[in-house]
Parts: C-alpha cells; structure tokens; sequence
C-alpha cells in the first residue's frame, strides 16, 4: 500500500516542515514531497492534526497496563507493555529486568526471544539493569542478587542472551576491565549507573568504551564541589549520553533544564515505568504519580513517553523539536539505529506519531498503519 500523508506541520527529527507530503510505501519512508506535487499511485490522507513527527523509543521500561515483566514473565505481559508504550506513542521498547538472580535473568530473555520470534511487535531487546551494580546506590534493586561481576558470568549471559540482550547498566567500579571490554566486543549496549564511582572512576569507564549512563541523578554519586562525582563525569564527558526519568519525582524539572543546557543532544527520556504488582521480587505500590516498594522507597515511574516530552516542553522549558528528539531521535541514536527510527526520512521505518497544539495524542502509526 502507498499512502501520501499531509499534516499542518511536519517534524522530521531534524527540522519542522509544512506544505509537505510523507510519501509510506511497504512500512517504510519513500520521501517527502510537497503537497502539491504526490505522485501518481499514491493514496493521500489530510490528516487533521498539528503536527507528524516520529514515534517514540523507551530504552528502559519494566511494566504497564497492569503488568510487571519480571513478575509476569510471559509473552501476554509483554504484549501489554508494548500496548501501554503506544498508549505514550512509543513503537519501540527495550524491555527492563532489575537485578536479580542469573536464572531469572535468562528466563526472561528466553520469553522475550520468543515473544519477538511469535511475531511479537516493538521489541528492541532486553535491557539488564543489574546485578553488576554498588549496593550503596541500590535503589529499589534488591541487594542480595547485587554481585561483582565476572568474565565466565557475563559469557552466560551473552550465550543465552544471543540476538536478544541489547543493552545492561552497571557501576564501573563493580566490574573488572575485562568484563567491560568483553560487553562491548559483544556489541552490548553498556550504561552506567546505581554508582558510586568517584569523578575517576566514572572517567575511566568512560574511556573504556562505556558510552551512557542511566536515569541521571538517581543512583548515582552527586557533583559537588570538591567531590565531582559521577554526575560530574557525565557533564563533563562529551561522548557519553545519559537518559533522564522526566517526572519531576525522580528528577526536579529545574535539574533536567540545567542537564538540558549542558549536555544538550546527549541527553534523552526513558519512562523507566512500572505497574502495581502485589507479587514476585519486586513489589510496587502506585502513589498517584510514582511507584514505591512497600517500605517508600521509589521503584518507578507512572510517565508514558509522551508526558515526559510534555513535562520536558511544559517545566523544564525545552523547545518542543529538541523534546521530540529526546523521546525517538537520540535514544536511536545510542542503539545506532537513527537512519530507521526517530526520523522521517526515506528508508525510515514509518512509524509516526500525529500530535495537536496541546501535545495530546492523535494517532500512532506503525509502519505506516494505525
């Protein structure tokens, strides 16, 4: 099917257009064209809406519509995450397991294997936050499965994780260069965080190859003055990105603008959301706008991508282009996939968002289709 789709405002991922058509043949871009000017074969759709942009990527989320994966390890609850993610138009996820036993860690990339070999959608990986983490940064993660970790465990991993583990946050200072190096090789996705790494620490891992670090500010050691910290590290680091929970629970608004103005594109949004559950490792209890562990210690978010996006345009004063990179273009970018997602460009898979003037949701579309 060809479709050409002609909105009030085109945002590309790289700039705003208007007059123009997004040429979708066969799930992907064709081209942009003005409205004016859509070739012969094409169906055109006005669609009435403010502006198409590019759909959304979350790089950690753990749960949603009532399901948590790591207590639910099925194919059904990763559908309902999926489900919950295009609610926030997000077409693309990276599915989340806190730290916890090695066993369990390979049973959910086992059900999140099959999950995408069933025709499962949306799907880029498996995200393992942990267990290679510092207990004094623990969190809500539980330190009895918190471990060094070692060259044999990781070969696990990477063994049962072929084709499927994309992605895995720990603090530096738990892991010898060797275990890093050998994450990377395997074309990991490594981000630091749960950290107490000193300013050096960060540093070095840095210069290792570790190329993000995860949820800025939370679980990790802060920049003061005479102690820079790992947040120091990550300012102070050109080539490392960071995601950020924009809640203003895990982060005040006034601290995502001051990360804003200094790390500019290398900062991005992840929803780092949860759901209630009553059962498994992890117990959560929604709070009206968070999720906490029984005893109040904040587990997760209640964002969708779309409300960080808002958040980020409505308290921490970014323009809204630069919000709409940080929810698609430069989390693609991390996973080196900014040629397929996060732009409307020709080759780009067509899944695209249709927003109005309030920044509410009008559609999603996945490879062209609603």
């Amino acid at each position: 099917m060809a479709v050409a789709l002609i909105a009030r405002e085109l945002f590309t991922g790289r700039d705003i257009q208007t007059g123009k058509a997004v040429l979708i043949r066969d799930g992907k871009i064709a081209g942009i064209v003005s409205a004016e000017a859509v070739p012969a074969g094409y169906r055109v759709r006005q669609l009435n809406g403010y502006m198409l942009a590019p759909a959304f990527m979350d790089l950690q989320i753990y749960g949603g519509n009532g399901r948590v994966f790591s207590a639910e390890m099925t194919t059904e609850s990763l559908e309902a995450v999926y489900e919950y993610c295009l609610q926030g138009g997000c077409t693309q996820f990276m599915i989340t397991l806190a730290t916890n036993s090695i066993e369990k860690m390979i049973r959910g990339m086992e059900v999140a294997r099959e999950y995408r070999n069933n025709g499962g959608k949306g799907l880029l990986g498996v995200h393992l936050e942990g267990p290679y983490i510092n207990p004094a940064k623990k969190g809500a993660h539980l330190e009895k499965f918190i471990k060094r970790a070692t060259v044999d465990e990781i070969r696990l991993l990477l063994q049962h994780g072929r084709d499927i583990f994309r992605m895995m946050t720990l603090a530096p200072e738990q892991c010898d260069r060797e275990c890093i190096e050998l994450l990377i090789q395997n074309g990991i996705v490594v981000s630091a965080g749960h950290s107490n790494a000193t300013y050096e620490e960060a540093i070095d891992g840095f210069y290792q190859g570790i190329p993000a670090a995860t949820h800025l500010f939370n679980a990790m050691s802060p920049l003061q003055g005479r102690q820079p910290g790992f947040v120091g590290a990550v300012y102070d680091n050109n080539d490392v990105r960071s995601s950020i929970v924009c809640d203003g629970v895990h982060v005040d608004f006034a601290s995502v603008r001051i990360s804003k103005k200094i790390m500019q594109d290398r900062l991005f949004f992840i929803t780092d959301a949860v759901a209630e559950v009553q059962y498994g490792e992890y117990v959560h209890v929604f709070k009206g706008d968070r999720y906490t562990l029984p005893d109040g210690t904040l587990s997760g978010s209640a964002l969708t991508m779309l409300q960080a996006v808002r958040n980020g345009v409505e308290h921490a004063g970014i323009p809204l282009p630069e919000a709409l990179r940080m929810a698609a273009l430069y989390p693609a970018t991390l996973l080196g996939l900014q040629d397929r997602w996060g732009v409307i460009q020709p080759g780009a898979c067509a899944d695209l968002v249709l927003l109005d003037e309030q920044l509410n949701l009008l559609q999603v579309m996945v490879a062209g289709e609603e």
